[in-house]
C-alpha cells in the first residue's frame, strides 16, 4: 500500500531538496516526526546513512531508524524506516522536479509493515494509511510555506 501527493513551490529544486533532506529539522514540517539525529558517524544525508528519528502522535512517542537508500541531489531522496532496527515500517520518498515558477515536490509513503504488525498497530480510531495521507499533505503545505518564506 502506498500514497503520493504533490505540491508546487516557488523556489528552486535545490532549495526544496535541502529542506526535505534535513532530517534533524523535519519536525518543522511533519505533524508526527519531531526531528532526530544522524547516527553511526554520519553527519548528513548520503546513501547508506542512518538517522534516528523521534516521533510523537498524541500522547505516544517512539523512535525509529531510517536508512538512506537514494540521494540524487536535487531530484530524489528515499529512506527506509525500521522500528528497533529490525522491523520494516515504511519507505518515504521525495521527488523534486522543475516546474513553472519553481519546482514540484512529490512525497510518497509506502507501508512496509507485515500484516501482523499492521493489524496490531491499527484500531477503529487510527488507520495508518488515512493518517499518512493527511500527514503528507500537511508536510507538503508546511514545506511550501517554509521555502517560499525563506526565498522572499
Amino acid at each position: 500500500m502506498s500514497y503520493s501527493d504533490s505540491i508546487d513551490i516557488a523556489c528552486s529544486p535545490d532549495e526544496a531538496f535541502k529542506v526535505v533532506t534535513d532530517l534533524p529539522n523535519m519536525g518543522r514540517l511533519s505533524p508526527e516526526n519531531t526531528g532526530g539525529e544522524w547516527i553511526g558517524g554520519t553527519t548528513g544525508p548520503q546513501v547508506g546513512a542512518s538517522f534516528k528519528g523521534a516521533n510523537t502522535r498524541g500522547q505516544v512517542s517512539w523512535f525509529t531508524v531510517a536508512k538512506v537508500v537514494t540521494y540524487d541531489r536535487p531530484t530524489r531522496f528515499v529512506f527506509d524506516v525500521r522500528y528497533k532496527k529490525v522491523f520494516k515500517v515504511a519507505r518515504w520518498e521525495f521527488d523534486v522536479e522543475p516546474a513553472p515558477g519553481g519546482c514540484r515536490v512529490t512525497e510518497t509513503w509506502s507501508d512496509h509493515r507485515s500484516n501482523f504488525a499492521r493489524q496490531r498497530s491499527e484500531s477503529d480510531d487510527f488507520k495508518r494509511a488515512d493518517y499518512s495521507k493527511v500527514s503528507i499533505r500537511t508536510t507538503l503545505e508546511k514545506l511550501k510555506a517554509f521555502c517560499e518564506n525563506s526565498s522572499a
